[in-house]
């Protein structure tokens, strides 16, 4: 049984536009990596190779961002809070 095929990454970049997550750090990493899959065959291994280490070390710098945020990071059922964070297109959102 095969896996569906990932998306390109401007397709992935359209999607996380759409849903108002080019912000978030993940987003941006799981995009980061999928430009760099596509990249890999024009690349020699070791400069493939120094890519993924620096994308690597970079989400090690991150911490424990999802500290707090676990039901937005691991299951996608974050709900923002009201307040803090409007939904995007909602009348408060500017």
């Amino acid at each position: 049984m095969s896996a569906a095929p990932l998306p390109s990454s401007e397709d992935l970049a359209r999607y996380l536009e759409a849903r108002g997550e080019l912000s978030k750090p993940w987003t941006l990493h799981m995009l980061r990596l999928t430009k760099l899959k596509e990249a890999k065959d024009s690349m020699s291994p070791e400069e493939y190779l120094a890519k993924v280490q620096e994308a690597h070390a970079d989400l090690m710098r991150l911490g424990e961002f999802w500290k707090g945020r676990e039901a937005d990071v691991f299951s996608g059922r974050y709900v923002p809070p009201s307040i803090v964070e409007p939904l995007p297109g909602s009348p408060e959102d500017r």
